[in-house]
């Protein structure tokens, strides 16, 4: 079975750097970055070592996104 949770926090992740990319890179919406940090959050508690690795990548990712917004 496919762990919903983590594909849903892929997908969070995705829509923000989108969105981000869309946007000329100048702005993001703060509300997908916060939507897809809370999923990434809820998956953890059902995920496998390597997803877990892979979350940690993605919330690297986002970090590294919000840090070259500013």
């Amino acid at each position: 079975m496919e762990n919903s949770l983590f594909e849903n926090a892929k997908q969070a992740v995705s829509r923000f750097t989108q969105n981000r990319r869309q946007n000329g890179g100048h702005t993001a919406n703060a509300q997908d970055m916060q939507a897809a940090k809370q999923a990434i959050q809820s998956a953890y508690s059902q995920c496998s070592q390597e997803e877990k690795q892979q979350l940690q990548q993605l919330e690297q990712k986002l970090d590294s996104d919000h840090q070259n917004m500013r």
